[in-house]
């Protein structure tokens, strides 16, 4: 009922009549040397409104609803601007300035802002660039951005790091919603937002729960793709690839096709398959006699996937909808049971509803509706037999209001409702099941003052998680629990960007953004093999005693909200043969949920021999027949010819994340760019001590070399050594790790490029200090990828 009720609201919106409009604007578009730029995009912003210059720049925006209107101007290679048009008598002229970085318009924001334009730091990684990058993992795709770390679990697994935080603070979204997996519960579960067909990768660095709401608090990745096609324009692109890394071949394509004036559809699929992973000696950092040497065992994968979509398209806007699959089958490095190899498969079916419409409306400029419904299931295989199965359900709708220009601000009220039901059954359903639902409210506001552009906004959210089977007793002598926790986290945003002078611009942005802990931080209790640890989750006390024994009790401590109060400066230079972007961040989190080691073993969970009593004063739901019982306390009676894991407790602390990013840009002749690119992360605990698993400092350099159809991309990045560790936790060596890589384009469909790139040319082992399983499995040694991929 829900779908259909979106799909009339979202076609509603193309129904609705516009006004009579008669204004007409022209102008001319040139560069800093007064010639003519041609192919250039002008937009009328709040609207879909645009022209093209031609061979002279010259543009005609036509049929307007005002001439008071507010224009943004682009084209490859040039800084993007923001023209205000107060009436038509004369023609405009626009002048551009070029630049060596490349600039893309960022959609996952309510703002018309890209990289270069915003207060909050972005990166967008598009076209060439992301093709060269991709990889199996999102992480890995994502791994030389400045801010953006992996957390590699072997080649299998990779979920995003931005600046030393993931998990449950990193959103993960396509077209703008969550992708509706649960890789932020545990490092060895795939993400399945895929890069292969996606047209952009945007990353918010830095708190985002403004715009995408509590499990932004650290940053989001959004994966931005056509699969709702927003116009009736044909295009397309194909790829094939082979890795000798893990013998991978790869096979990917995409369209979009327009049928008609108002009708497009579109069409994508992909597969890939891989061996164990080829890697420099030995994949344990101190391998036991007979160990296997040159390969990661147990990281084979095969992955496929394909979607379907169309569009209805109307002068004023569009509604369409998207249905795809995604399967995947891994191994996962490291874990076995009983000698037996650990495989997951995993399938996930979404459906997406995108609808824009604008509106000449003298309060309303446009809307956008989005609504996204992802079935998600994956099985943890121990031969033939399911030990574990992991399942989501997520419903997501979101609704952006733009409203006309008032006193120059504009903006948008955003709506946003999410229902996710999770559930984990089987030997490591270290979380019991739970159900989260939120609903948000956000307004976000901007204007230009000048050479000030002002950026304000405001949200605040409900959020109610309830869980139930909760257990003290993993033999479930004791009976199960059901606990509710409610959260009312709100945040707030100012960010400013001053055009100080010619070619540079200064931002500044302040963020106060809370988090609701996730269902995992607060009610789990169990081993979690994937991360190498048994997790007690923030709802228990631990008690121990000298001999190692421990007892675990419900806490009556309340659930705090994560509190983040953050401040972002970026200088950056975007004119001339040099360009930069340099910035630094400061995050104060107070009641920062982590998982903080013990020092005690708990129970892998095979072959228990367990003494129960508990303690509790909460709602009951037995799953045996008993009379409820208080006062009691669970007592640990360790066999130990079980595998033994360390307890790890989810505490509230406070913490500072600061540190520095920044990349250069110098075209030093018309055929050769130089890029300089570096982060540095710090973060500790304030009362002492460091947070686990934070990447340590890199500086990279690299080198682009194009003449006629020839190119040639080499770059060297440094990894320095991870030093600054959290208690019980081991440092990581430095490593280099160099690639390149030379292509050729061939005149054929527009441009087919042909390349042969190296990764890891110095054969380097190279270990992931962010990785659950940095000590048993390095990245891929030294490979060969050659392939062919073509655009239309």
């Amino acid at each position: 009922m829900l779908k259909r009720s979106l799909l009339y609201v979202g076609l509603g919106f193309l129904a609705l009549p516009g006004l009579a409009s008669a204004a007409t604007i022209q102008g001319v578009v040139l560069d800093s040397a007064g010639q003519p730029v041609s192919d250039a995009t002008v937009e009328v912003v709040g609207s879909r409104t645009s022209a093209s210059t031609d061979a002279s720049g010259q543009f005609t925006l036509e049929d307007l609803s005002s001439d008071d209107v507010e224009l943004h101007v682009r084209a490859p290679r040039y800084m993007h601007k923001h023209v205000h048009v107060h009436g038509d008598a004369e023609s405009l002229q626009i002048t551009l300035d070029s630049t060596v970085i490349e600039v893309v318009d960022v959609t996952g924001m309510p703002w018309h802002i890209s990289q270069l334009e915003s207060a909050t730091p972005v990166s967008v990684l598009s076209g060439d660039a992301l093709r060269d990058q991709q990889s199996a993992t999102l992480g890995d795709t994502l791994n030389k951005q400045v801010g953006v770390h992996s957390s590699y679990y072997g080649p299998v697994a990779g979920t995003p790091i931005i600046r030393g935080l993931s998990g449950p603070r990193v959103l993960v979204a396509q077209n703008g919603l969550d992708v509706g997996d649960v890789s932020r519960s545990g490092p060895d579960h795939a993400v399945t937002g895929e890069a292969t067909t996606a047209r952009q990768v945007e990353i918010l660095r830095g708190p985002a729960t403004l715009f995408y709401g509590n499990g932004a608090i650290g940053g989001v990745v959004n994966v931005v793709d056509d699969r709702v096609p927003q116009d009736a324009d044909t295009f397309g692109q194909w790829q094939l690839e082979y890795n000798s890394a893990n013998n991978e071949p790869l096979i990917e394509g995409s369209a979009n096709i327009g049928v008609s004036d108002n009708f497009a559809v579109h069409v994508d699929g992909f597969w890939r398959e891989a061996d164990d992973l080829e890697i420099p000696g030995y994949a344990e950092a101190e391998p036991e006699e007979g160990a296997a040497y040159g390969i990661l065992e147990n990281s084979a994968y095969d992955s496929q996937g394909a979607t379907i979509g169309g569009s209805y398209i109307g002068e004023e806007g569009f509604a369409g909808v998207s249905v795809g699959r995604l399967e995947r089958t891994y191994g996962i490095p490291g874990h076995s049971h009983d000698g037996v190899a650990v495989q997951a498969e995993l399938e996930q079916d979404r459906l997406q509803f995108v609808s824009e419409r604008s509106f000449d409306h003298d309060v309303l400029a446009e809307a956008r509706l989005r609504y996204g419904y992802t079935d998600y299931q994956h099985r943890e295989l121990e031969g033939d037999a399911i030990g574990t199965t992991f399942e989501n359900e997520q419903h997501e709708a979101r609704l952006d209001l733009f409203h006309q220009p008032f006193a120059e601000w504009r903006g948008a009220a955003s709506l946003h409702v999410k229902r996710q039901e999770n559930a984990a059954q089987g030997e490591e359903a270290f979380t019991p099941p739970s159900l989260t639902e939120s609903y948000a409210l956000a307004l976000m506001e901007e204007r230009h003052f000048g050479d000030f552009l002002v950026q304000l906004g405001g949200r605040i959210e409900r959020i109610e998680v309830d869980a139930h089977d909760v257990i003290l007793d993993p033999e479930g002598e004791r009976g199960t629990y059901r606990l509710g926790q409610t959260f009312t986290p709100y945040s707030f945003s100012i960010g400013t960007v001053w055009d100080f002078t010619d070619g540079y611009n200064l931002g500044v942005n302040l963020t106060h953004s809370q988090r609701a802990p996730s269902a995992t931080e607060v009610f789990s209790y169990g081993p979690h093999i994937g991360a190498g640890s048994f997790e007690v989750g923030a709802v228990f006390d631990i008690l121990a005693n000298d001999e190692g024994d421990w007892v675990v009790n419900f806490s009556g401590d309340p659930i705090e909200l994560e509190t983040s109060n953050n401040i972002d400066i970026s200088l950056r230079k975007f004119t001339g043969d040099l360009g930069f972007v340099i910035g630094a961040f400061y995050n104060q989190v107070d009641d920062f949920y982590y998982a903080r080691a013990t020092g005690l073993e708990a129970e892998s969970g095979h072959d228990h021999d367990h003494g129960h009593e508990d303690e509790h004063d909460h709602e009951h739901d037995h799953a045996h027949d008993q009379e409820d019982e208080h006062d009691h306390e669970e007592e640990h009676d360790h066999d130990h010819e079980d595998e033994l894991l360390p307890v790890y407790q989810f505490t509230a602390a406070d913490v500072e994340l600061y540190g520095f990013e920044g990349e250069v840009h110098w075209q030093v002749s018309d055929p050769l760019m130089l890029r300089f690119t570096t982060d540095y992360i710090r973060a500790t605990l304030r009362d002492g001590g460091n947070l686990p698993r934070i990447p340590p400092l890199r500086a990279g350099l690299a080198a682009e070399y194009e003449v006629g159809a020839w190119a040639l991309h080499a770059s060297a990045t440094h990894y320095f050594e991870a030093d600054k560790t959290a208690e019980l936790e081991t440092t990581t060596d430095a490593y280099t790790w160099v690639d390149a890589e030379v292509s050729y384009t061939l005149p054929l469909w527009g441009g087919t490029k042909v390349y042969v790139r190296g990764d890891n040319l110095l054969d380097e082992t190279a270990r992931v200090h962010s990785s659950f399983i940095k000590d048993i499995a390095p990245r891929a040694g030294r490979s060969v990828s050659a392939g062919i991929r073509a655009s239309f």
